[in-house]
Parts: structure tokens; C-alpha cells; sequence
């Protein structure tokens, strides 16, 4: 009998997929992950409460369950990196590190460590066995953009039950099968902010010093806060009012420390026909160049036609249509249909 750790967060996805794995004859070992030490507002520590949905589906299906303590090393390997490139002015992803660092590398180890002969996690995506990575089936869904820098290798022993299943089809299995995740709503935004404001949390951990919004033509129309807490083709909270359209972050001058702005939704800075990105990685084996596919420059992201070249390690994107807040700092995921070649982090971008 195989044996399969499943990374369970305390959700619905991975409650589902440890036991659809149970049922498939594996024998299920649940593992808990913790990367963040926080209490909410009650003082009730978060990964604690996460734990112990993970108990009660656990003890549910009959699977034994471990707690596996993860902070040091998501601290030096991931939160470090995030605020050195909010610092930079980027917009980084944790996320995509998180799966390439910690999920896939650090806990798959891990799962090795405990005998398993795969490992199994909650995400929205599939592999063809050999290492490839494909997207999920329910295009709603799919987590092939977050999952585009982990190894063929790691994604060779690993197991994605729910990927070929649509969201509403594993909701229905929780509650046919009555687990305590059943109705618990999906997870958000960066693990470690929560629901929580933005700019204390950020503030708190790197100085912001307050500068000008500024048009493109230099007129000063506002004061922020700190620049690292704008990104592009953001609207909300700048303050900016008056008649006409609403204001939207067109850019940065970091060396000014000013955070450029234009007003429209459509106003021609928003807009990138080309980007240039590194840190690329394949999932499998790197394409040929010149490449022609599709792109995303953010999750659910329609697929974008484009073609990209590689000039001294870097990517130089070229898209049929202009794109819409291109970001540095976030990732660029390259497709030829439902199979994710791999990525790289957007640097520049050009109208």
C-alpha cells in the first residue's frame, strides 16, 4: 500500500483530497503545516485554529495527523524576500516562492522524512506523471500560475486529487461526507496579512517615508504615505478626489520617491506592449526560442498571445495586445494550452 502525505491547512480543498486518496486505497497521513506565528484580535493564535479543523477532519477520515513548525525557515527563505523587494519598489508574490521554497521543497523533504511515497496538497492544478504541470480543471480555479517554479521533479511525486474537479463538485463531496470543513470559505490573499490592513502591517516592518503623487507632466496633486504601499493600476486608497475620472498608479520614482498617477481607467500609462523578466524557471525543460504562446501577467488572467526571446538570461515579452498594469515585482507564466512551461518575475515594462 502507497502512503501519501497530505498537506493539510485546515481547509476544505485538502480535507477533500485526503479523502478522496482514503478511498482511492492509499494509506493518508495528515501533515499541518505552520509559517506564521500570529493572534487575531482575540488573542487567539491563528495556525492553532487552522489545526484544529485539521484535528476534526482528520479524526473524521481516521488518519493519523502530524504539526510540522516551518516559521524559521518561511522567514529566511520567503517574508525576507518579500520586503526586500517591497523595498526595491516591486510588487512581489509570496505565494509563488511559498510553493517553490517551503510547500514543494522544504515540507516535500519533509514527506520523504516520514516514508511517503507521494505527497498530496489541495491545489487546482494536474501533472501528466512525468514531472509536467497542467491547469486545473475548473478555470476558475486554477493554481498553475502559483505552482509555475516548482521542480518536474518534485511535481513527479506529487499527487493533486482535486485538480480535475470543478469547486462547486468538492464542496458537494464535503458535505455529502458531512467534514467539519465543509462550509468554510476559501482563504485569501497573502497568508501573512490576512484580512488585515495593508500599510500597519507593512509599516511595521520597513520605514515609509511620506512624498508627492505626482502626473506624469509633474504636477503634484496629493501626498502618500510611503511608496511601498502602492502598486500599479491601483485606484483605491490614495485619497485623491476632484472632478473628473478616478485617479489610478501609473508608476514609481523611487529615487524621488514619488508615486506617479494618472486619471482613467484606460489612460495609455496603464498599458505595456513588451516586459522584459528573470528568474526564470522551467518546469520541465526550457522551450526554444523564439517562442510563440500564451502569457499571464497575474492570476485569472485570460491567456495572452505573445512571443519571447531570450536576451543574456532574460525575457523579453512581446504581446500581440497591450497589457493592462503590468507589474514588476509579480510573475509572467507562460502556456501552450493547459501545459505551464514555466516563469519568470516581470522587471521592466514597456509601452
Amino acid at each position: 500500500m502507497k502512503t501519501v502525505i497530505v498537506g493539510m491547512s485546515g481547509g476544505v480543498d485538502s480535507s477533500v483530497s485526503a479523502l478522496l486518496l482514503k478511498n482511492q486505497g492509499y494509506r493518508v497521513i495528515g501533515l499541518f503545516m505552520k509559517n506564521w506565528e500570529e493572534t487575531d484580535e482575540r488573542g487567539q493564535c491563528k495556525a492553532s485554529a487552522e489545526f484544529e479543523d485539521v484535528v476534526r477532519v482528520c479524526d473524521q477520515l481516521e488518519i493519523p495527523y502530524y504539526s510540522v513548525n516551518f516559521i524559521e525557515e518561511y522567514q529566511t527563505l520567503v517574508f525576507a524576500q518579500f520586503l526586500a523587494d517591497i523595498q526595491a519598489g516591486l510588487t512581489p508574490n509570496p505565494d509563488v516562492l511559498c510553493n517553490k521554497e517551503i510547500k514543494f521543497k522544504v515540507f516535500l523533504q519533509k514527506a520523504k522524512e516520514l516514508g511517503a511515497d507521494y505527497l498530496a496538497t489541495g491545489h487546482y492544478c494536474r501533472t501528466d506523471g512525468q514531472g509536467r504541470l497542467l491547469k486545473g480543471l475548473d478555470p476558475e480555479k486554477d493554481q498553475s500560475y502559483f505552482l509555475h517554479a516548482v521542480t518536474d521533479q518534485a511535481l513527479a511525486m506529487t499527487l493533486f486529487p482535486v485538480g480535475n474537479m470543478h469547486k462547486k463538485e468538492v464542496r458537494e463531496i464535503a458535505r455529502k461526507n458531512q467534514l467539519a470543513t465543509s462550509e468554510k470559505k476559501d482563504s485569501t490573499g497573502i497568508c501573512f496579512i490576512g484580512k488585515r490592513d495593508f500599510k500597519p502591517f507593512l509599516a511595521s516592518y520597513i520605514g515609509c517615508k511620506s512624498g508627492h503623487f505626482e502626473t506624469l507632466a509633474g504636477q503634484v496633486v496629493g501626498q502618500h504615505d510611503g511608496s511601498a504601499f502602492y502598486t500599479i493600476g491601483q485606484r483605491k486608497g490614495m485619497g485623491l478626489g476632484g472632478e473628473g475620472e478616478a485617479w489610478y498608479v501609473v508608476g514609481k520614482d523611487l529615487k524621488r520617491n514619488v508615486v506617479l498617477v494618472e486619471r482613467g481607467a484606460d489612460h495609455p500609462a496603464l498599458f505595456s506592449s513588451s516586459l522584459i523578466a528573470d528568474g526564470l524557471t522551467w518546469v520541465k525543460e526550457e522551450p526554444s526560442f523564439p517562442l510563440r504562446c500564451k502569457a499571464k501577467i497575474r492570476y485569472r488572467q485570460t491567456d495572452q498571445d505573445c512571443t519571447a526571446v531570450i536576451e543574456n538570461g532574460r525575457a523579453h515579452v512581446t504581446f500581440d495586445v497591450p497589457q493592462r498594469a503590468a507589474t514588476p515585482g509579480q510573475s509572467i507564466v507562460f502556456y501552450q494550452r493547459d501545459l505551464c512551461l514555466g516563469g519568470g518575475v516581470i522587471r521592466e515594462t514597456r509601452q
